[in-house]
């Protein structure tokens, strides 16, 4: 997949593309990038890329002409564009693996106070929020977007780790834990240490029942109307309602 960032502050996203997971992605060729300045499309001496808004008000706006040229530039027509904003449509992990079958993504950042409004009319696909709050960097934004989908493309992480990772069948994650196997007085569940795949498997259903419900009911409800929830999680369920601990020799 090829990302095209666009971007008065090409610095920010150029540290993410060369560290860690994703620096080895680029070296294997899964992931290629482009970083475009916008500031170089401006039209003035001084590289002027925002101003005030029509009809007043606080803040500036990204202006659309040295925009619409990167946009251009990047032959943005034809590809899908994105806009990260925080009246965009809730991002989620389906949206992310909506997006890994793309070849290639054209993210715009905004600053100030976004983006003039016939930008987004003519070029932009999808207006995404990241979350309900917002963020003074644009840049930012578009990262937490990349992160996520990135890593769903085929090579860069394996298949296994993504399958027990939170909201991959609508649960969060289970407790993990790494050596020592006592820690300040806190030591790692009996069960993990048993090798009984069947028993930990259980378990580890168990943990994320209780903890979904805990932290995010909402998504419990939601599975709990899918084909995906079985009698078994079921069971699981009531008894941690009903102020059972789960057994996992059950």
């Amino acid at each position: 997949m090829r990302f095209d960032v666009l971007t008065l502050f090409p610095e920010i996203p150029a540290a993410f593309f060369e560290t860690s997971i994703m620096a080895k992605a680029v070296d294997r060729g899964l992931i290629s990038y482009n970083l475009v300045n916008i500031r170089d499309f401006a039209y003035d001496k001084h590289r002027t890329c925002d101003d005030l808004t029509y009809g007043g008000g606080a803040g500036m706006l990204l202006l659309p002409q040295p925009l619409s040229r990167a946009l251009d530039a990047v032959q943005a027509a034809g590809k899908r564009v994105i806009y990260v904003t925080p009246s965009g449509k809730p991002f989620t992990q389906s949206y992310a693996a909506e997006l890994a079958q793309e070849e290639e993504l054209v993210l715009v950042c905004g600053r100030y106070e976004g983006i003039d409004q016939r930008i987004i009319d003519e070029y932009v696909d999808d207006e995404i929020s990241v979350g309900d709050y917002v963020m003074s960097s644009g840049e930012l934004a578009a990262l937490v977007v990349i992160d996520t989908v990135y890593r769903l493309i085929d090579g860069v992480i394996s298949q296994e780790s993504l399958e027990e990772e939170s909201f991959s069948d609508g649960l969060l994650e289970y407790p993990q834990y790494t050596r020592p196997q006592i820690f300040r007085d806190k030591a790692v569940p009996d069960v993990l240490l048993s090798g009984h795949h069947e028993r930990i498997r259980k378990w580890r259903l168990a943990r994320r029942i209780e903890k979904t419900l805990a932290m995010r009911p909402d998504l419990l409800s939601a599975i709990r109307n899918s084909p995906e929830w079985t009698q078994e999680a079921e069971l699981i369920l009531q008894e941690i309602t009903n102020g059972r601990e789960f057994n996992s020799h059950n």
